[in-house]
């Protein structure tokens, strides 16, 4: 492989953008609305447990609250899916 000047010169300024951009990408106030998680199982089964506790520690980490809504599993989980693709 040969070595390019203007191919290093871009890499280099991409890599100083990217280095500038991310501060300011952290810096946003994400999530500003409850949070819902789909959970594709009926309630008190052992995947809604589950979720009902990453759901705690999500919300308490993100200092946001956490919705946990079930969707029993009907069509191979396309009841759950169809949820999620038309949540907002």
């Amino acid at each position: 492989m040969k070595f390019v000047p203007a191919h290093a010169a871009a890499w280099c300024a991409a890599l100083v953008l990217s280095t500038a951009v991310t501060p300011m990408a952290l810096a946003q106030s994400w999530p500003t609305k409850p949070i819902q998680m789909i959970v594709p199982s009926t309630p008190g089964s052992a995947p809604d447990a589950y979720a009902r506790i990453v759901g705690e520690s999500m919300g308490t980490q993100f200092n946001q609250t956490m919705v946990v809504e079930n969707r029993p599993a009907g069509g191979g989980g396309l009841i759950a899916a169809t949820a999620v693709t038309r949540a907002p």
